[in-house]
């Protein structure tokens, strides 16, 4: 099994960001040495006013800390990125990771966003497979014409190539079933995003293994999963130590129009994701919970988001420990 840190770059509103950065160093340094194989990092635009580093930029300057870890997007918002700009990048952090670099891609959501990039939400779709198909070209062929409806490249090739001959692998977010048979068919793993609960997900890995089935293809060599993850002093009071901060971030997505995350009811639908889809508790219980997971859907690697704005530096570098720990 392999456990990962999701780096979530946010800080509170009003925080100095530059004395973030030594916070986000030090949760590295401590994820690694607490025996976690991979490092994540999130992307979105114009969250004032909640600020955020962009993973461009966070995610070279924290590899240095890796030192052999895997490291990857989660995700990188495509369809508002031209695909060629996304290549090249990736190829150079496979370059700069020795070979140890994920492409996380997803659709994205939020109206601001797309508005502000001038990419209207009806066209994710398309844009998303588009972009996919002519990266995966670009990562092969030395030279590269492209005459599609969003994106043309004539006759040129890229200037850094992944290490790996066959490419970076691409790993979508999905969380309804078009989305995860899109994941199945073009992408090479399926991101499960924190908010589906393991009720939720029985049919929706079914889904997901169908289709790789009737696709033709085989399981994915990993199978992760994204879960928000808090490890506390004891069983009684671990949700307590963490509900206000995560609580927020989850309030955050409510107003951003995430899917699944209701405004008009925002408490009750709170403590039922708690309960359903995150892995909050003492260490015993989070053994336990992992373990359930990967006897009920099969997955291996379990990507941990331990931070939300408002949690202090002392209780998730506590967390990660003990984590590590637990994995130990």
């Amino acid at each position: 099994m392999k456990l990962g840190l999701c780096v979530n770059t946010q800080g509170p509103v009003g925080m100095d960001m530059a004395a973030r950065v030594p916070e986000l160093v030090a949760q590295v340094r401590c994820a690694r040495e607490s025996g976690f194989s991979s490092l994540w990092f999130p992307q979105h635009y114009l969250t004032a006013p909640m600020p955020m580093f962009q993973l461009s930029a966070m995610l070279p300057y924290l590899m240095a800390e890796a030192k052999g870890m895997t490291v990857g997007s989660d995700i990188v918002i495509l369809p508002l990125l031209n695909p060629v700009a996304v290549a090249e990048e990736a190829a150079t952090l496979d370059v700069l990771s020795g070979g140890k670099y994920i492409l996380g891609v997803g659709l994205g959501y939020r109206e601001e966003e797309f508005e502000a990039f001038g990419i209207p939400l009806s066209e994710r779709v398309p844009r998303l497979g588009e972009s996919v198909a002519l990266i995966r070209r670009l990562w092969a062929e030395e030279r590269v014409t492209h005459q599609g409806k969003f994106y043309r490249v004539t006759n040129a090739g890229l200037g850094i190539r992944p290490v790996r001959p066959e490419g970076v692998p691409i790993w979508f977010a999905a969380q309804v079933p078009a989305a995860i048979k899109r994941a199945a068919t073009l992408g090479d793993g399926w991101l499960i995003l924190p908010s589906t609960s393991l009720e939720e997900l029985v049919p929706l890995m079914k889904l997901y293994r169908d289709t790789l089935r009737q696709l033709g293809k085989p399981d994915p060599t990993e199978l992760p999963i994204n879960r928000e993850c808090y490890v506390g002093t004891s069983q009684a009071t671990a949700l307590d130590e963490c509900r206000t901060a995560l609580k927020a971030k989850y309030a955050a997505y409510a107003s951003w129009g995430l899917e699944g995350q209701d405004s008009a009811d925002h408490d009750a639908a709170f403590e039922k994701m708690a309960r359903e889809s995150f892995i909050i508790g003492d260490k015993v219980f989070v053994k336990e919970e992992i373990a359930r997971y990967r006897e009920t859907l099969g997955v291996d690697h379990f990507i941990m988001r331990m931070y939300w704005p408002g949690l202090t530096q002392e209780q998730v570098l506590r967390s990660i420990r003990a984590l590590g720990e637990v994995l130990a």
